[in-house]
């Protein structure tokens, strides 16, 4: 009788611990499935972050240089649309990079602001530096959405 007892015991308790294994598996598998798709939310959100920002530069060194060479309104206008356009585009990237990794979002935020600190610039010299600036506040940005992805 005891032999059977304990057989039916050690059946009860092999089933219990195969259902905690598995159980254990199956949530570290969820873990990673998770974990991966947060990774390539993020890399798509920097990536058209990145894009957005480099269209931004470009449309203020344009529009820029069209003030300080003192060009028509029409055409200062017209490229004032356009960088307004452009600074519009950073918002839905740059509010996903800094809620998906919330480390990254101080870098973010320094590179959207260099961009857009293109405007008014006193001559081509200081536009120049702003937008090596902005273009280093980028590169900054991805060398720390490179450490934080590895």
């Amino acid at each position: 009788m005891w032999s059977s007892v304990i057989a039916v015991a050690g059946t009860l308790l092999g089933g219990a611990l195969t259902g905690f294994l598995q159980s254990r598996s199956e949530r570290a598998s969820r873990r990673a499935a998770r974990a991966e798709q947060r990774a390539q939310s993020l890399r798509a959100a920097l990536g058209e972050l990145v894009a957005a920002l480099g269209d931004h530069r470009r449309a203020m060194w344009h529009r820029e240089v069209l003030r300080l060479d003192g060009a028509p309104a029409e055409a200062f206008e017209a490229a004032r649309a356009v960088s307004r356009t452009t600074r519009s585009a950073v918002t839905a990237p740059l509010v996903a990079v800094s809620v998906i990794e919330p480390a990254l979002a101080q870098a973010a935020r320094a590179a959207a602001q260099a961009a857009f600190d293109l405007r008014q610039a006193a001559d081509r010299t200081v536009l120049a530096a702003r937008r090596e600036a902005a273009i280093e506040a980028t590169d900054a940005l991805v060398d720390t959405a490179g450490r934080a992805l590895a």
